[in-house]
């Protein structure tokens, strides 16, 4: 039997699967949950349209800001409380940032990135929950014109740190806060509670505060080997 033939049969179960499920529940329950399920297929289809990101699955609680800024590719899976942000205006500052974000990037619950300048993530990236991503600060910390310690730190001017380039098939553990300017290389693994202010090696892992590498991929072993 052909793939074109299974998909609908696919679908029904999945359906049958759905409607079972209401079915099994006491009405007003039933009828609560039918909504949530009609709102967020709704939800998922704007986001996709708006981002033009299709296969795009986006759980409850999610805050997507400045899309008009922001790009992903297909397959991008978000468990829930994502908060993403393009920041354009901010008090009397303007930017004009970008966000890039590629195919089948999966987010665990409540991340949050938030750009001023440039933010890329790559392929098959997997972020686990309470990540920050971050190419700013609240507040100028070096060179000319720093901000005051009496000046509350939400009317502190946004300044920016750097770029921020996570390139293919990272993984990012929990708790991870990643602060620009970094690149981290294809294929590394960031460890739980990592603070990563600096380039990241392809196929190296890092862990600490700040993060440091501690092991890194062999190819001829096909092993990760502690440095």
């Amino acid at each position: 039997m052909s793939d074109s033939e299974n998909m609908p049969r696919a679908k029904q179960g999945k359906l049958a699967r759905r409607i079972k499920q209401f079915t099994s529940e006491p009405l007003p329950w039933a009828l609560y949950m039918l909504c949530a399920w009609i709102f967020s297929r709704l939800r998922n289809k704007v986001y996709a349209h708006l981002l033009k990101a299709p296969g795009l699955n986006i759980g409850p609680r999610c805050s997507i800001r400045g899309t008009q800024c922001i790009s992903m590719g297909s397959g991008v899976s978000i468990y829930g409380g994502l908060w993403l942000e393009a920041v354009q205006h901010y008090r009397h500052q303007s930017f004009s940032p970008t966000i890039t974000i590629g195919d089948n990037v999966s987010f665990s619950l409540d991340v949050h990135i938030t750009s001023v300048n440039k933010i890329e993530i790559g392929n098959g990236v997997l972020f686990g929950s309470r990540v920050h991503v971050s190419d700013h600060n609240h507040g100028r910390y070096t060179g000319v014109g720093q901000s005051r310690p009496e000046e509350p730190p939400a009317e502190r001017e946004l300044a920016k740190r750097g770029d921020v380039i996570i390139e293919d098939n990272v993984w990012i553990g929990d708790n991870v806060i990643i602060l620009g300017p970094v690149r981290i290389g294809a294929g590394a693994v960031i460890g739980a509670n990592c603070v990563v202010k600096g380039d990241v090696p392809a196929a190296t892992m890092v862990a600490g505060a700040p993060a440091k590498a501690i092991k890194r991929f062999d190819k001829e072993s096909g092993t990760w080997k502690k440095i």
